[in-house]
């Protein structure tokens, strides 16, 4: 297939040109969004090994019920809305791992962003959340930390 093709096509289906150029442009700016948001996602493997090469704070942003049913085991819970760069959890973490986490992976990615704002040098959020980590078949403790 050569350029003339191509063209050709485009011409004969435009709203087929257009929805694939839409979807290009989408995907590369998410991708340099994620290139440029200063945290790194990690899959429940990962954090697996973080967490056992020691130094890693886990921080679980669910309500307390929802942090209660279960949660990471050595994990913290911090309520997204109370989650401050001097929050006394945070306060020794700055050049540490922070390793954020919550039911659905979205409110980390928030909370992410702010420690990183706030200087912090190391911040990880688990993508996927908590059923991610479910679905990787590694456990949950019940109960308060």
């Amino acid at each position: 297939m050569n350029y003339e093709e191509l063209l050709a096509f485009a011409g004969r289906n435009p709203m087929l040109s257009l929805a694939l150029a839409g979807l290009t442009v989408a995907l590369v700016a998410t991708e340099i969004g994620r290139l440029f948001r200063g945290y790194k996602a990690l899959k429940p493997a990962e954090l697996t090994r973080l967490v056992n090469s020691g130094g890693a704070t886990v921080i679980d942003l669910s309500s307390v019920a929802e942090f209660e049913k279960g949660h990471i085991a050595g994990s913290r819970n911090v309520l997204a809305s109370q989650l401050t760069p001097t929050h006394k959890l945070l306060a020794a973490a700055r050049q540490s791992p922070v390793v954020l986490v919550c039911r659905t992976g979205n409110a980390s990615g928030t909370a992410a962003k702010t420690l990183k704002k706030a200087g912090f040098e190391q911040v990880f959020v688990l993508d996927g959340g908590l059923p991610a980590w479910q679905a990787a078949d590694l456990p949950l403790v019940k109960g308060r930390a």
